[in-house]
Parts: structure tokens; sequence; C-alpha cells
């Protein structure tokens, strides 16, 4: 029995993917979670086969959910489910260690399709999106480990460092204490091997990051 995990903050979007899966392909288990945090419970305590994540759901941050979950559970295969279809941001989830980039817009049955050649060890891509991403970038690749080291408080604090943000202001946005805003800064220096707020920044924006909901 092929155990799947939907990760995904919409509840009709989950409801109508467990249909189309259960018709197409029936030998499935299929388990669901509404945030980052249920997610990665579930992939503690579950043997998960497959996990179709949101890049959207709460705590996930866009790309942060992918790297962190990468980070964690290395041997759990992730394909990404996304409103979105830009290739530049495709290519870049697929260097972050995606297997699959499955459009909200795909059909039920090419979704199973996709499903079924992810649990058969391929990377899927969209036909019409396939040709237009680029192979996967090492030097992505190693920026996007570097920064799933990162803690989800640390991640948010490089978030705002690169919006311009000052410590106080920081710390006032996430109801922490300055004192502690500077523990996470040095933190986040020394895992990605830099030492300015400026390279922080410029790693930030190569990987697109977007800021705490």
């Amino acid at each position: 029995m092929i155990t799947l995990l939907i990760a995904d903050d919409h509840p009709l979007y989950r409801d109508a993917l467990k249909g189309a899966l259960s018709l197409s392909l029936p030998a499935l288990t299929l388990k669901e979670a509404g945030d980052l945090t249920t997610t990665v419970d579930i992939l503690k305590q579950e043997d998960i086969d497959l996990l179709l994540l949101d890049l959207h759901m709460p705590g996930s941050n866009d790309l942060f959910g992918l790297l962190h979950i990468r980070k964690l559970f290395p041997h759990v295969p992730v394909a990404v489910v996304s409103g979105t279809e830009d290739s530049t941001i495709i290519s870049k989830i697929i260097s972050a260690g995606a297997l699959g980039f499955i459009p909200k817009t795909t059909s039920s049955g090419n979704i199973a399709e996709a499903v079924q050649a992810i649990l058969d060890g391929d990377v899927w891509l969209p036909e019409g999106l396939s040709d237009s991403v680029e192979e996967v970038d090492e030097a992505f690749s190693q920026l996007a480990d570097n920064v799933a080291s990162l803690t989800p408080s640390q991640y948010k604090v490089l978030c705002y460092m690169r919006d311009g943000l000052l410590n106080k202001q920081i710390g006032y946005n996430l109801d922490i204490a300055e004192a502690t805003v500077k523990a996470h800064v040095t933190a986040i220096f020394k895992k990605l091997g830099i030492n300015n707020r400026t390279q922080a920044v410029l790693i930030a924006s190569q990987l697109e990051l977007e800021p705490p909901k």
C-alpha cells in the first residue's frame, strides 16, 4: 500500500485532489495536512511514500517549506503543487530537490499520471513547461541546502533583513527582543558562511524568498 500526504491549506482543493487520486489510484492511502507544522509531525510519525506540497500554506513561506522538509526528511519524495507556472520558479523548485511540479490547473488524469511517475522514480513536469525549465543549477542547490539549515525563526529574520529592516524593527514585527534578533543574525551568518548583511540580502534575493505573511 502506497501512502501519500497532501499538504495544502485549502480543504476544498485537498478534497478535489483526494477524489481525483482515489478514482485513478485506488490503492493509495491518503493523509492530509493544512500547515507546515502538521506536515512535519505526520512525516515524523508515518511512512510517507510521496508528499504533495503546497508552497504557500501557513509556515511554509514559499520555498522554505520545501527546503525545510528536504533537510529533515531527505528520503521522502516531494512534488510541489502550486498555482504558479513560472518556469524560473519551477527550475528553482527542482534544483531544491523536488521530484515534480504539478500546477493546480492540471487535470485529474494528469495528476494521477504525475503521481505514478514520481512514485516510479521519475521527475515529472507539465508537458508545456518541461522544455522551458532549466537543468538543475548546482550552485543554487548548494545555496538552498545552506538556507535549509536555518530554523523557521532564522528564516523569517533573513526575509526581513532582505527587506532592509533593522534589528529593532525585526524584533517588533516578530514580537521578540532585539538581543534575540541579534542572536538569530549571528546564527544566520554562521550557517550561510557569510559575515555581513549585504551578503545575506544577496542570498535571499537569489532564492527569491518572500517575507513572512
